[in-house]
Order: C-alpha cells, then sequence, then structure tokens
C-alpha cells in the first residue's frame, strides 16, 4: 500500500469533513420539512394515554425553534453514523489488526444498542411515566388545567430517549475495558453486587421519580450487565 504524505493525510481528512458538513446540511433541510411528522411522532405516546389533551406553545417562535431544534437532531442522528464510518476508514489504515478487530464491532453495535435502547423507551417506558404524571396532575385536590409546554415536553422525551440510548451502550463499555486488559470477566463477576447497587442508583437519577420507570431502567441494564459477562473473556489463556 503506498504510503500518504502528511499534506496528503491532511487534504484526505478535509475531504472527509466536508461530506460530513454537506451531508448534515442536506439532511437538515430534508429535517425542515419532516420535523412536523417528528413532532406528531413523539407525542404519540403522551396523547396515546391522553386522548383529548393538548400541549401549549408559551412563545409566538415557539412553533420555529421547535421546528429548526428537531430538524438539527434528526440531521444529527442520521450524519453521526456516516461521520464515524469515515473517522474509521481514515485511522484504520495506521491501526495493528488487533485494535482493528476491536473497534470495528463497537462501531457496527454502538448505533444499534442506542437504537435499541431508545425504542425501549419510546414503546415501553413513556406509556408508563406519562400515564402516571397525567393521572397525577388531574388528580389534584384543587382545580387544575393540565397544558404541557410543548418545548418542555420534547425537551423531556428527547432527553429520555438519550439517556437510554446512552445506558445501552453498557455492553460496549464493559467488554472494550475486558478487550483492553483493565478488566478481566472474573473481577466483573465479583463484582456483580455493586454493579446491580450502581445500576439502581443510576437508574433513579436518571429517569423520573416514580417507581416503575425506575424499574423499566434498571432491569434492561442489569440483563444487559449479564449479557455482557458472556462476551468477555478470562484471564486464563
Amino acid at each position: 500500500m503506498m504510503r500518504m504524505t502528511l499534506g496528503q493525510h491532511f487534504a484526505e481528512l478535509r475531504r472527509r469533513i466536508l461530506l460530513t458538513l454537506g451531508l448534515f446540511v442536506i439532511v437538515l433541510i430534508f429535517g425542515w420539512y419532516i420535523s412536523p411528522w417528528l413532532q406528531e411522532f413523539l407525542t404519540t405516546p403522551l396523547l396515546t394515554v391522553w386522548p383529548d389533551g393538548a400541549l401549549l406553545y408559551t412563545g409566538i417562535a415557539d412553533g420555529l425553534m421547535i421546528r429548526f431544534s428537531l430538524s438539527v437532531l434528526f440531521s444529527l442522528f442520521i450524519t453521526t453514523p456516516f461521520a464515524l464510518w469515515n473517522l474509521w476508514t481514515f485511522v484504520a489504515p495506521g491501526l495493528h489488526k488487533s485494535e482493528r478487530n476491536v473497534i470495528w464491532p463497537i462501531l457496527i453495535s454502538s448505533p444499534i444498542l442506542f437504537i435499541t435502547g431508545a425504542a425501549f423507551a419510546f414503546y415501553i417506558l413513556f406509556p408508563f411515566i406519562f400515564g402516571f404524571f397525567i393521572e397525577l396532575n388531574q388528580s389534584a385536590l384543587v382545580p387544575a388545567v393540565v397544558l404541557p409546554a410543548a418545548a418542555e415536553y420534547l425537551s423531556f422525551a428527547i432527553g429520555l430517549l438519550k439517556v437510554f440510548g446512552i445506558a445501552f451502550q453498557l455492553p460496549l463499555i464493559l467488554v472494550l475495558l475486558n478487550r483492553v486488559g483493565i478488566l478481566s470477566r472474573e473481577r466483573a463477576v465479583k463484582m456483580r453486587r455493586y454493579a446491580i447497587v450502581l445500576i439502581v442508583v443510576v437508574a433513579a437519577v436518571l429517569t423520573p421519580p416514580d417507581v416503575v420507570s425506575q424499574i423499566l431502567l434498571a432491569l434492561p441494564m442489569w440483563g444487559l450487565f449479564e449479557i455482557s459477562l458472556l462476551f468477555m473473556r478470562d484471564d486464563r489463556k
């Protein structure tokens, strides 16, 4: 394989960055047109448990800001895998085979796990927590009108999607630590009880203050921890 000069490396990196930015802009424009559908999609879990509900726009520019924010998030969601792939193909030739064998499965598995975590939150967790909040608000002893702000709701929902997407990266983190020799399988097994306690604490901090949502995050993370053990190597050769 022909070696590239430093200038050629910078030129290739610049080309890949421009390609990524170009894709980001194109998807951003496309996202602007589909953002109303995205907003409807993200609002579906709430309106499913609250058929007569409505969201409130508290400012005249709320519609614009929500549409722009959703467009940016959609573009980041689509562009990030492309950017990571370009980064991988740029640095892969300079890595050892063993290093490539560790990194490329992570690049493939990470988006899959993120989407899985977000889908779990959207289809399993959201109906529980939104039903809980609506019922709690409507059961107030004083007269109350429930009108959640659209921007606040979307920020809350998207934040939870991110939390679950990141939480589902746990197997990758554990397996990576194992592959680089930092965490052995035996040590991870011995730390199981502490890991479970930490998972419960993290679930309590990252989710709304109701037991159901905390359990719905803690149980999958515990399951992912146990699955991770299956892919970790022993210290024994």
